[in-house]
């Protein structure tokens, strides 16, 4: 049983990834067969794992989403027990995909195609409600947080409106960005 259970999970895994792909490639609107033909399974083994369409598109924005947050959550340092911490796992996967140049810009495609999917706007609601609770946690100024993590998603989607990502800037909004989250209390006097 558990070799089926492995390719339960390896067909489930194929199918998201070829579904990503497929949207960033061809939009939201992109066909099941599609989707089918890139994961190397039938259009009826598909429907089996997801039911439609959009519930397969809906899984894989939770799927996007969940993948972040492993990656944040590895990229903790264990040796920093300063507040702050997972803000600087957060800069630091985020500036890690933009120097990855395309993937990054295909991120950004996906979740914007994804957005209009039935439930996915609800699914990007928990997930930074999600974030909101665990940087709570974190120990920074709410402020300083906010200003952070802006800055860091803003970082993600200038490179679509700038052309491309400027490797010199990248670094020097990462340094300023992760030196902001070294300091505990307000940005601005109260």
């Amino acid at each position: 049983m558990a070799g089926k259970e492995r390719d339960t999970a390896r067909t489930r895994r194929a199918v998201l990834d070829a579904a990503a792909a497929a949207v960033v490639a061809h939009g939201a609107g992109v066909s099941l067969d599609a989707i089918a033909r890139a994961a190397d399974v039938s259009k009826g083994g598909l429907l089996h794992h997801f039911g439609s369409r959009d519930a397969l598109l809906l899984e894989v924005a939770e799927d996007q989403a969940e993948l972040f947050r492993d990656a944040v959550a590895a990229a903790v340092d264990p040796a920093d027990h300063a507040k702050g911490r997972l803000v600087r796992a957060y800069v630091s996967v985020t500036f890690a995909a933009l120097d990855d140049g395309p993937a990054a810009h295909d991120y950004v495609v996906l979740a914007a195609a994804l957005s209009a999917v039935p439930g996915v706007v609800e699914v990007m609601r928990l997930d930074k409600q999600r974030w909101d609770e665990a940087f709570a946690a974190d120990g920074l100024d709410p402020d300083r947080v906010l200003l952070v993590v802006r800055a860091a998603d803003g970082a993600a989607v200038a490179g679509l409106y700038e052309g491309g990502y400027d490797v010199e800037q990248l670094r020097r909004t990462r340094e300023l960005l992760l030196a902001l989250t070294r300091e505990d209390g307000p940005l601005v006097g109260s």
